[in-house]
């Protein structure tokens, strides 16, 4: 049995009920609670933490609310517990992300906090230690997941933009169709993988190093990627944003170079689709995800468009074909997908 691929086709579902969950009764809530807190006008910023997958989508939350001049930060939840706690205080909104609710640095920061610091939390796990010491918790409803995290990421960070919205007061019946409709989208990447899956997979796969450039909440779907290809296929693999990896790291660029851009529509749209002809000009091969056809043709090219016009929803959609390229990839190596040898799923030990 895959269990890694059993938990990449629970997603619609784990979508589904986190959306409903937050739609009405508690789960809406607690949205509103935190919305509430923010506007209270005590706080002077929030600091989003996590590690791993969850520090990626605090650097999402960041581009969802920075815009709306909410002053939001991420910090990684082990530079913020060593290096920069003094942060921490009364005026800080603090909402710490992980999955578990038990990730080893996570906890240490709770253990520590001064009293006056309202902790929000955003976890898969209501019975966990930050579920329980926050003042309010905003949970996904991914159910339970064993292997190299899939559903709880995109659960989570449904959490995180229906917050945004929440924020913004655009949370209503207006905006839940759009979410319906790339769950929706999900189901049909799933369904229809035979399409395009065997040429992704040519693309990028049995390679010594991917490279996966993407920018703003996108950028947190590009760092997952990499850590999933690091975790399930036991591959080096990096995520840079595209106006760093102009500055210096395309120098790596030649004949054998793998790369997946992802260019959704956006202020950069132009910029992401420049980086992959250059990455092309220079010798290497690109998978493009995208929301639209750039008319780029190249035999070192393979562009899959999947439709979601919506930026920041897009990094939930765009994560499914790599979810499915690593599974393929390990299957092909003869990797048990997404199993953890040298670790756990829940990280315990600094």
């Amino acid at each position: 049995m895959n269990k890694f691929l059993n938990e990449i086709e629970e997603q619609p579902d784990a979508l589904r009920e986190t959306l409903h969950f937050f739609s009405d009764g508690e789960g809406h809530k607690s949205l509103n609670r935190v919305t509430m807190l923010w506007k209270s006008g005590i706080y002077d910023k929030i600091i989003f933490t996590g590690m791993g997958s969850s520090y990626f989508i605090a650097n999402a939350a960041t581009c969802l609310l920075n815009p709306q001049k909410i002053a939001s930060f991420a910090i990684n939840a082990g530079e913020l517990l060593h290096y920069q706690f003094s942060l921490l205080n009364k005026k800080t909104l603090l909402v710490c992300i992980s999955q578990s609710g038990e990730s080893y640095e996570v906890v240490n920061i709770l253990e520590r906090l001064p009293l006056d610091v309202t902790v929000i939390a955003i976890s898969n796990e209501a019975g966990s230690t930050l579920a329980k010491k926050a003042h309010v918790a905003l949970l996904s409803q991914a159910g339970k997941e064993d292997m190299t995290s899939t559903k709880t990421f995109i659960s989570t960070y449904l959490v995180v933009y229906l917050l945004s919205l929440t924020f913004g007061g655009k949370f209503d019946q207006n905006s839940v169709p759009e979410v319906e409709s790339t769950i929706q989208s999900v189901s049909d990447l799933l369904n229809n993988r035979n399409q395009w899956l065997d040429e992704a997979v040519r693309m990028i796969a049995h390679t010594p190093f991917v490279q996966l450039v993407a920018r703003g909440t996108t950028f947190a779907a590009a760092q997952q990627s990499a850590l999933m290809l690091m975790e399930a296929t036991r591959n080096p693999a990096s995520a840079l944003l595209g106006g760093e990896f102009r500055h210096g790291p395309m120098e790596m660029v030649k004949e054998g170079f793998r790369a997946v851009v992802f260019a959704p529509s956006g202020i950069t749209y132009l910029q992401s689709i420049l980086a992959a002809t250059d990455i092309l000009k220079f010798g290497g091969k690109v998978l493009l995800i995208s929301d639209q056809d750039p008319s780029v043709t190249h035999h070192n090219l393979f562009t899959l468009v999947i439709p979601c016009a919506n930026e920041p929803l897009f990094g939930i959609l765009c994560l499914i074909p790599m979810q499915l390229i690593v599974n393929q990839w390990s299957i092909e190596e003869e990797n048990v997908p997404g199993n953890f040898t040298r670790g756990a799923k829940v990280t315990a030990v600094e």
